[in-house]
């Protein structure tokens, strides 16, 4: 379930799914989101415009539903900073406040916005099953110049003027910073997997 609330390139997301094996339907009515497998909140632009669309379209509270029930839930882009509890971008702005923290600018040692192919790295000791089935440090597409702070949660990182999140998760919720459905094989693969995990047939972290 691809959420519509007027953000972003949501037919490129839905797109992307349907590219793995998956009938992704774009929507905004509530109900069906409430009642949805697995739910995708994609966003470009601005923190606050984005919690703004979703608040004035009547879909905070339904996600927030989704993510306390544990529906497998993927956040791209903005889609992915909405997780956190605010961004310096945007004050005053609420996020879904799924992950603790605030996002915050890129450093000013590189150009803003990251708009590049870059390296995923895994953190931790072991590596999340959505990088299973690829060759380490894959290759992604970013486009952003805020990024959320790097906590338990984060399980990749590229290099961009220091460590930037990529990749985060926790239970059935992940977010990613890059875009997927702009990564070729390895977002597709990544998507692949996020799906696997909605299914049961691959573990989540």
């Amino acid at each position: 379930m691809v959420i519509d609330y007027g953000i972003g390139n949501l037919r490129s997301a839905q797109k992307a799914f349907e590219a793995v094996g998956v009938s992704a339907t774009l929507t905004s009515d509530r109900q069906v989101i409430a009642s949805a497998s697995a739910v995708v909140l994609p966003g470009v632009g601005a923190f606050g415009r984005c919690a703004d669309a979703l608040r004035s379209e009547g879909l905070s509270q339904v996600l927030a539903d989704c993510l306390a029930a544990n529906t497998p839930f993927l956040g791209i882009c903005v889609g992915f900073q909405l997780l956190y509890e605010a961004s310096e971008e945007s004050p005053g702005a609420v996020g879904l406040g799924v992950f603790p923290g605030t996002v915050r600018r890129l450093s000013t040692s590189v150009k803003v916005p990251q708009m590049q192919w870059n390296r995923l790295h895994a953190e931790g000791e072991i590596s999340s099953n959505l990088l299973h089935g690829l060759d380490e440090d894959p290759w992604v597409y970013f486009v952003h110049s805020f990024a959320p702070p790097i906590g338990e949660e984060t399980v990749a990182t590229c290099d961009y003027g220091g460590k930037v999140a990529a990749l985060a998760t926790r239970r059935t919720t992940v977010g990613a910073q890059f875009h997927p459905e702009k990564s070729g094989p390895v977002g597709l693969k990544i998507l692949e997997n996020f799906v696997a995990q909605a299914k049961g047939d691959l573990p989540w972290n």
